[in-house]
Order: C-alpha cells, then structure tokens, then sequence
C-alpha cells in the first residue's frame, strides 16, 4: 500500500511540476508573443481598460490616451494625425491594431516581460494600471520638411542618422487620419475603414517601408560598389560607349535616356557612367561582374533580408540565379529588382558611415508611467559593407553628380550634397517611379535621405527623378540643416 502511494505521489509530483513549468513558459517566456498576436482579441479589449502608454515625438504625445465615458474607459487620440500616421498606426476597437500600435502594444499596455514588476507593485499600491510611453526617434522638424516637401506627390520621404541608423523622418503620402478608426462605434470604424480600403491611392500602405518599386538608377551605387570592392575597377575604368547596347544572347536593346553616348568619345569612364546616370556603361560592367557578385553586394546593404524596426520592413529584392541580359538590366535597377526607400535610405547610410551598415531603428526609449527608462535603445552596427577608402571615393563620385551631372536639382548653396537619381520603369506605358537618395553634409554626413515619387508624379513616362524627386530632397535637407 505504502508503494502504490508513492507511486500516486510521484505522478502527482511529476504533473504538478509539469503544469508550473508551462505556466512558467506562458507567463515569462511567451506572454509578449500572446499579447501581441492580433489574434488575441481580449488583449485588445482589455487594452482599453488601462490607460495606454503614449507615443511621444521630441517629448510631445502624438497618440495618447484620454478618458472615455463609456464603458471601453478611454479613447485613443492622435495629434497631428496625417503627418504621423505611419508611425503610429491605429488600434480599432475591432480588428487589428498596426504601426507602433501593433508593434509595441505589449509595452504600451504595460503588459511586457519587461514591466512585470511594475504591474505587481501597481496592484499592490493600488496605483491604476498604465503602460508605458514609448519616444520615437523622429525629429519633428524633419518629419514636418518632408510632409511640406513631399507636397501631393503620392509617395514617400526617411531621413535617417547614417552614424546611429535612427530614422528621423518617415511620411508617406497619401495618408490618412487614424482619429476616424478609433472611434467606440462598431458601424463609424467599419465605414471609415471600408472607404480607405476602396481608396484607389491605398492610404492605408506605409510606403517607406511597405511600397516596393523597381530602384531604377539609384542602384548603381549598389554595382559601382561591388566594383570598386572587387579591387578590378576605379572610378576611371572605362566601358565602351555605343548609343545602343545588346545584351549577349538576346535582341532586346538597352539605351541610355538621352538616347545618345554616355558623354563624348568612344569610351566613358565609370566616374562619367555614375555622374550621368548613363544605363550602357553599367549594363556592361553589370555582365563583366556578374549577377553573383552583385547579388553578395546588395546583400550586404540588407536586400533580401526582413527588418523590424520594431514594424515589419518588407524585404528589398535582389534575385538569384540571373544570365547575362537579365543581370545587364538590373545592373541599372531593372529586371527584377526592387527595393522600398527605407531600403535606399540604408544603402546611402552606409556610404556616408564610412562604409558600416546601421541597423534602422524607430524607438529611442520605453517609458515607464514615472518617466523612468525601462529600455533605450542603442545603435546597431549590420556590418561592414565596403571599405572606408571606397565609401569615400563614391562619396566624391556621388557629389560630382550634385554639382554637375544627372542628381544637380540637389545643390545646395554652400553644402556639398552627394546624391544620385533614379527614373525607373515599369513597363511599356505605366507612369515611371521615380527616386533620389543621398546625405549632407557631404564630407561630415548628418542627414541621410531618399525620396520617392509614384505614378511618374502624375507626368506619367515624362517625369524624372532630377526634375521631381531631388527638389524634394533639397528643401528637406535646407531645413534639417538650417535648424
């Protein structure tokens, strides 16, 4: 009898364990997980029985919580709602929440691993439950310059820190108000919402991190650096230079956009190819370099890789297993690549940090509700992508084609800007896409910036990047600079 009790006790023992070890699990281990599976629908409702953490710009709330008079206790309010939009999101009182909202509800609900001692001496003090704040690494100076710059383009501006990778500046237009999608009315949130869904602009997209487009132009800083770090090439290797180029094995015709030579004379410099933007001479050394060889070059800038920063960043592509036609055509950010201009941001990032890759970061601090730092942020180093030598010679390459060549709607009186433009085609008559990325001061990077225009800027195929996209760059980096 007294074996057969132990026996009972064992497996009493073994369960009891069992059930406080998965307890353990879910409560310690996976509780951020649970709280932020949108699937999660009491963690939404009950989100709104504590007074959410705010989200704050330069220490100013721009989405915060206020008492409600019914039941859900308290409504979610932005400021400025259009600007930044595409930071915060929105978190419905039905469906799922997005932006910063949906990335760090479980810090703005207090409910992170990280805030558990918090909760347990709210209960025990009695204090009402609140979540953290959360300090956003935008300048509201940038992000207001980029929204006016930006005018009614449909399209987007980042303005990142090339030193740290903090994202100073992220719009998107066009936008939407996120006040209309809070609201504690079922019907008014469903309708609102319906019609930014059938809104042919999709508002409802955060293009700097979300819109993927062919890159056009401004991926020949991708190829000049895998040329350049091949240790075969300087800036005065020379291609020739024909009004038209045949890609090997094909018929297809490649031409530049003035329809012409790269310039004067039978052969053009890769320094000239660059500061003229000249499609030829890269659709040659694209084939001399090989898909492979680009592809590892890209990647280190962080195409075909996923980011969170902390929102999900859709991955930028560069694709594999390329011939020499297709690997011609992407050489001048044809074919199949695309990019989002986050994703640009961080290839002149790199550039202007010496050639070190940043990793991109939104949040500065999550605030305890006594202002205390529960966490700060640090920078991120990605890796090294090039070295300081040929990051400074495509920074000089990159201002020529400020002062004198295809990028020279940049220039600014007094600043070296380096930059390059980008007008990119997505087939045989929709509207090109157009681009500029780049930083100032050129040779003390503060500000690093990439613009870009959708739908041709409503010029259709008549636009390109030097005559909408780099004014927009400009009157950015007047502001930013002269702040």
């Amino acid at each position: 009898m007294n074996r057969e009790l132990k026996r009972v006790s064992i497996v009493v023992m073994l369960m009891f364990v069992a059930l406080l070890s998965s307890t353990s699990v879910v409560q310690a281990f996976q509780a951020d997980n649970l709280s932020a599976d949108p699937r999660n629908t009491r963690t939404l409702y009950d989100s709104y029985q504590v007074e959410r953490g705010a989200i704050l710009v330069a220490g100013d709330p721009i989405a915060q919580s206020m008492p409600a008079d019914d039941d859900l206790k308290f409504l979610r309010t932005y400021t400025n709602p259009e600007l930044y939009a595409p930071i915060t999101g929105y978190i419905p009182i039905n469906g799922e929440p997005t932006g910063l909202e949906s990335a760090l509800n479980a810090e703005l609900t207090g409910n992170s691993n990280s805030q558990f001692f918090d909760k347990i001496s709210a209960l025990v003090t009695g204090q009402d439950p609140k979540g953290a704040a959360v300090e956003v690494t935008i300048d509201p100076v940038a992000q207001q310059a980029a929204w006016d710059a930006l005018g009614d383009y449909t399209g987007s501006v980042v303005v990142t820190e090339p030193a740290t990778g903090r994202i100073l500046a992220m719009v998107s237009k066009p936008s939407f108000n996120p006040n209309l999608l809070t609201v504690h009315n079922n019907a008014e949130v469903a309708a609102s919402y319906e019609a930014l869904l059938a809104d042919e602009n999709d508002p409802l997209i955060n293009r700097a991190i979300r819109s993927l487009n062919p890159p056009g132009s401004v991926f020949k800083l991708v190829v000049t650096t895998a040329a350049l770090e091949s240790g075969s090439y300087t800036p005065e290797s020379t291609f020739p230079n024909p009004t038209v180029y045949t890609a090997p094995g094909t018929t297809s015709r490649i031409e530049n956009s003035s329809g012409g030579t790269c310039g004067a004379g039978e052969t053009v410099t890769l320094a000239t190819a660059l500061r003229l933007s000249c499609n030829i001479p890269f659709a040659e050394l694209g084939v001399e370099l090989g898909d492979t060889a680009i592809r590892e070059t890209a990647e280190k800038f962080g195409f075909n890789s996923s980011f969170n920063i902390p929102m999900t960043v859709s991955e930028s592509v560069y694709p594999r297993g390329l011939d020499d036609p297709q690997t011609a055509q992407s050489a001048f950010g044809q074919y199949d690549v695309q990019a989002t201009p986050l994703q640009m941001a961080m290839v002149s990032g790199a550039i202007a940090n010496g050639g070190v890759s940043m990793a991109p970061n939104l949040v500065q601090e999550i605030l305890a509700p006594n202002l205390s730092a529960i966490e700060t942020f640090e920078p991120v180093e990605r890796g090294r992508v090039m070295s300081e030598e040929t990051a400074a010679t495509l920074t000089a390459m990159m201002i020529n084609g400020v002062q004198d060549g295809a990028a020279s709607n940049a220039r600014i009186d007094g600043v070296d800007v380096a930059g390059k433009t980008g007008t990119a085609q997505n087939g045989s008559t929709d509207p090109f896409t157009l681009w500029f990325t780049g930083f100032a001061p050129a040779n003390d990077p503060q500000y690093a910036i990439t613009v870009l225009v959708e739908n041709g800027g409503g010029m259709g195929q008549t636009g390109f990047g030097n005559l909408l996209a780099a004014p927009v760059a400009q009157k950015v980096l007047e502001a930013v600079l002269n702040k």
